[in-house]
């Protein structure tokens, strides 16, 4: 093991174990606790629509027009839904649509999703609309997407997939469970993100200078997100009760009065920045690999300053893919604010926007600083590796191996297991 490797093991090791043992101590022992409004026994059958006619019902609040007034009456849905799954399977029952849900979306044999609230004290059970079944369309999706992706990538492609698979396991078994039980949130974030980083690059690009490189990028702009993150959600009042989802939760888990929801606010700061540190991490790392490969003889600081015009221009591209993204989620929201003609600068200031936005900036300026970092290191990497085997061509078969030959050696990449050509 060279003087480079020891190094890299020496600062990973650590924080492996560190992760490993954050693991153990914050790892879920069991049901979280209920506390607040409990949440009403319900299932989720699936159903069949039998038949669906308009009736009419009287108009409510909902249904309040442009001028401000409520129509008597507004056209209404109600669906003869066979039930297709569980206990009550094959019986017959009558649920109301929603009011955008009209009887021609519902023709014979649609699938849909019920809910049905379990009797109790002698009462019967009740069935209601719960959504239409989309797990066909979207599990054919998703079949499609990974078959691209493999047919694309190749084995790399199927060793990312089952890298997320893994990672949505780490938050599906310890990260969610461990923050209704009340866990830290911000600890339990970054332990959950470190224990997902460390594999999924090892296993989607192998083990490597070059991938270790950019987990260490990777785990330094996690740390920089948290700690902005911190700041900034104490600096702006966030208080993670600023949407109809967070003010439920709140509710369901009695912390209308805490602090708790802001905590989980930073723990989806840290877990929103997980994909595109991952992405520009690694990026950069191999863009100075390949540089080092087209110029042997590059200097750490020329293959920094060519790595970062690489890295500027990620970051040009990472800044629209972050904005435009949100902006197309938010674009409901976004609409309606015009049609409120609250104004712009109102709108980004007040809560639920503030979450957002805080977010987005909070994790785009710890990509931004990753990029460097993670050039820096790949510079320093690289080429330290490079002398070390260098060195070690000369004692040990030097009399034997022509320069071209040991240059091709230097350069070999470890996760690919072939040499680059050389000039």
């Amino acid at each position: 093991m060279n003087r480079t490797t020891a190094t890299l093991v020496a600062l990973l090791v650590p924080v492996a174990l560190l992760t490993l043992v954050g693991l153990a101590a914050l790892w879920p022992e069991g049901e979280p606790p209920r506390t607040g409004i409990v949440a009403l026994e319900a299932e989720y059958p699936h159903g069949r629509v039998v038949s669906a006619v308009e009736e009419s019902c009287a108009g409510t609040n909902e249904d309040r027009r442009q001028d401000g007034t409520i129509p008597e009456s507004v056209p209404c849905t109600v669906a003869t839904v066979e039930v297709t799954s569980g206990p009550d399977e094959g019986e017959r029952v009558e649920v109301w649509a929603p009011a955008t849900v009209r009887a021609p979306a519902l023709p014979t044999g649609t699938e849909v999703v019920l809910t049905k609230y379990v009797g109790t004290d002698g009462e019967p059970d009740v069935f209601a609309w719960y959504d239409f079944a989309r797990s066909a369309p979207l599990g054919v999706l998703a079949a499609a997407f990974a078959v691209v992706v493999v047919a694309v990538a190749g084995m790399r492609g199927l060793r990312a997939l089952v890298g997320l698979g893994v990672a949505f396991a780490v938050i599906g078994a310890f990260v969610l469970p461990a923050l209704l039980e009340g866990r830290d949130p911000l600890t339990v974030g970054l332990v959950g993100s470190t224990a997902i980083m460390f594999v999924v690059l090892y296993l989607a690009h192998g083990f490597s200078l070059r991938t270790t490189t950019a987990l260490l990028g990777t785990l330094a702009g996690l740390g920089v997100t948290a700690v902005l993150g911190l700041v900034a959600a104490r600096a702006t009042h966030l208080t993670g009760i600023s949407t109809e989802e967070g003010y439920r939760l709140a509710m369901l888990t009695g912390q209308l009065e805490g602090t708790a929801l802001r905590g989980v606010f930073l723990c989806g700061v840290v877990l929103a920045g997980l994909g595109v540190l991952n992405d520009v991490t690694i990026t950069q790392a191999s863009s100075v690999w390949e540089l080092r490969a087209a110029d042997p003889h590059a200097s750490r600081g020329d293959l920094f300053r060519r790595g970062m015009r690489i890295g500027r221009d990620h970051i040009a591209s990472t800044v629209y893919t972050i904005a435009f993204a949100y902006t197309g989620a938010a674009l409901p929201v976004l609409l309606l604010l015009q049609v409120y003609r609250i104004p712009l600068g109102q709108t980004f200031a007040s809560g639920e926007f503030a979450e957002e936005v805080a977010r987005t900036l909070v994790g785009s300026i710890g990509l931004v600083l990753a990029i460097p970092l993670t050039t820096a290191i790949a510079a320093l990497v690289v080429t330290t590796a490079a002398v070390a085997r260098e060195g070690a061509g000369h004692g040990h078969a030097g009399a034997h191996v022509a320069d071209g030959d040991r240059d091709a050696a230097v350069l070999r990449d470890p996760a690919a297991g072939e040499p680059h050509p050389t000039p």
